[in-house]
């Protein structure tokens, strides 16, 4: 049987899946899609997931953390955490102080307008999210998540 036949008969005998390769691209193109609504509904409050993220850290630790342990909670390298912390003092969301236990290391801490912006941040963020799930038709979160926990264990 050629191949053409195959995929003729394939086709009449039951529900076809998708090629490999158009459904990875696909979840990758979703991905994005919803990586860039995330992010566009973190504009107005000018930051970006990156900058969330570190000061949702600081938040969560309840402290100054070093940079490196920050690097570490953000899977990437130090110099990309010093140029996430470069844009946040910047903007007065975070201050760095030298640590008192080592003179080497430097910590960064969130102000007061860092917490305001980061509580913000934060609801801008879930809104957003919530719309995205509200996208879904019934089920399809549940088939969705279902589908999202096979390919990531």
């Amino acid at each position: 049987m050629s191949h053409n036949e195959a995929v003729r008969k394939r086709g009449r005998t039951g529900t076809r899946r998708p090629a490999a390769d158009a459904l990875v691209f696909s979840f990758l193109s979703a991905a994005d899609a919803v990586e860039a609504r995330l992010e566009a509904a973190l504009s107005p409050t000018g930051l970006s997931l990156a900058k969330l993220a570190v000061l949702h850290f600081l938040a969560d630790a309840k402290e100054a953390l070093p940079l490196s342990d920050l690097a570490a909670r953000q899977h990437c390298v130090r110099s990309n955490i010093t140029q996430l912390v470069d844009r946040l003092e910047k903007d007065g969301l975070v201050r760095r102080r030298p640590d008192p236990e080592d003179r080497r290391s430097v910590l960064a801490e969130l102000t007061p307008a860092g917490q305001q912006a980061h509580a913000k941040g934060v609801r801008a963020l879930a809104e957003a999210q919530r719309a995205i799930v509200r996208a879904l038709k019934a089920g399809e979160a549940t088939s969705l998540q279902n589908a999202l926990t096979a390919l990531t264990s």
